[in-house]
């Protein structure tokens, strides 16, 4: 009897044992590169990665940061950021940079020689570890930008030329419909140069403990690569990676992406409200477009500037009317819907041109008032969970952008004249006779009938 209970133990374990090695296996045959990386993890995976809906970007153009243009230059400066309130330090990309048929000056950053280095121009990946371990400890995630439509001419993968797209007479071609003839486009039918990208992704969330990436010129690259490379990262179980696609497909969200750039609202706000002087209405359509496709916990980044629309159309304080009309497009841009994110300069009324071909550094000592009125707008925005998760009502007039964010136990307005004129906002039924107080000074607001605003004059209110 002892020996029969004995036996029957014996072989209960040893199902156990193959049942769980069996699981292992299944487990194992669905893996990734990521499961299989060669890599091993420097430091400790982030654990305060912000979910999307509460993330405040930062973008750091590294030639423009500093005086040094370096990556200890932007270490050094992280307690500003911190300050400012941003959880989410975006890099732009800090890889070396291509010489052969270089666009001029330093050549373009998204010209890229090696996926696997650091920029000499910017330090050393000592340089970049010691940047990201100062990010997290001060409770900030970091992004890579990720350039994958194209590499530099010199990159050595241009040895391997069925990587690359290729022209009748087989001769490797720049990026299609694009004047970007500094940059060869890679070939996404080639499984081999896929494996090469989704493994170079992976190095740097290993090797550098980084926290997602904000991926270049998305709507170049097919859906089924995004897919796949989304996928991929996503094994990487001991990382919540951050992931921002720079395009408007309505796919990229099905893709993996949790983040899309609002492309349409940049667009909207500058060339139409703004420039155009056209009705502020057109804003509350976009909520739903630049929606299009997206999924719980799907959110679309705004801004009101960034490294491209700085260099082509000029400052903010330049496109939006001065200092106030530029803070009544990002309160906007903040507040309605989506991420918001902050070009780095952006906070100090920056006006000098901004080239990221060239060293172009900023002045941090300008506007403080500005700086202030950012801090003001961004703790509000991370302290309200009306203005981060609520419902949206919309009641702008042609002239005045005004709606609110609610939830069961609060209610925030915004209200936000984005004309160069005195306007006389008629205040609408759901919000006459109401009673408000300024978010920021306290003062008590109430709304009867009509309501002057001096031009870009903006507030936020709550009840």
């Amino acid at each position: 009897m002892k020996f029969k209970t004995t036996r029957n133990m014996m072989i209960n374990i040893l199902l156990i044992c193959l049942v769980s090695l069996f699981s292992y296996c299944k487990k194992d045959s669905n893996n990734t590169l990521a499961n299989n990386t060669p890599y091993t993890q420097y430091g400790t995976p982030f654990a305060g990665v912000p979910n999307t809906q509460d993330a405040i970007i930062y973008q750091v153009n590294i030639r423009a940061f500093s005086n040094d243009a370096s990556l200890k230059g932007v270490t050094a400066r992280l307690d500003s950021i911190k300050a400012l309130g941003a959880n989410v330090v975006y890099l732009m990309p800090v890889y070396p940079v291509g010489v052969l048929k270089s666009a001029g000056g330093l050549g373009s950053p998204y010209a890229v020689k090696d996926y696997k280095s650091v920029n000499s121009e910017f330090g050393n990946m000592d340089d970049l570890k010691a940047l990201v371990d100062a990010a997290h400890s001060k409770n900030m995630a970091v992004m890579l930008d990720w350039v994958a439509d194209h590499t530099s001419w010199d990159n050595a993968w241009i040895s391997n030329k069925s990587w690359y797209k290729q022209d009748a007479s087989g001769n490797i071609i720049p990026p299609t419909g694009t004047n970007w003839t500094d940059v060869a486009a890679l070939n996404f039918d080639n499984q081999d140069m896929r494996k090469a990208m989704i493994d170079a992704m992976e190095y740097w969330v290993y090797n550098a403990n980084i926290d997602g990436f904000r991926c270049d010129a998305a709507d170049f690259v097919p859906f089924d690569f995004w897919k796949q490379a989304n996928d991929a990262l996503k094994t990487i179980s001991t990382h919540k990676l951050l992931m921002l696609a720079e395009g408007t497909r309505d796919d990229h969200f099905k893709a993996g992406f949790q983040m899309t750039y609002g492309m349409a609202w940049y667009s909207t706000i500058e060339s139409k409200v703004y420039a155009g002087n056209g009705s502020v209405t057109q804003l509350s359509a976009l909520n739903m477009s630049e929606y299009s496709g997206a999924f719980n916990g799907s959110q679309v980044v705004r801004y009101i500037t960034n490294h491209d629309v700085y260099n082509s159309d000029g400052s903010p304080i330049a496109l939006y009317g001065g200092k106030i009309g530029s803070m009544a497009a990002f309160l906007v841009s903040a507040y309605m819907k989506g991420v918001p994110m902050i070009y780095n300069g952006q906070e100090v009324g920056c006006t000098r041109g901004i080239n990221f071909f060239y060293h172009t550094p900023i002045d941090w000592g300008t506007n403080p008032d500005m700086t202030a009125e950012y801090k003001k707008i961004i703790a509000f925005r991370k302290n309200s969970d009306a203005v981060r998760n609520g419902d949206l009502a919309t009641f702008s007039s042609d002239d005045v952008a005004v709606f609110t964010k609610s939830t069961s136990k609060e209610k925030v307005l915004v209200i936000s004249n984005l004309k160069n004129n005195t306007v006389a906002y008629t205040v609408p039924a759901g919000l006459n006779t109401t009673s408000w107080k300024n978010a920021f000074t306290g003062a008590s607001v109430s709304l009867n009938g009509t309501l002057a605003l001096q031009p870009y004059q903006h507030m936020v209110l709550t009840q």
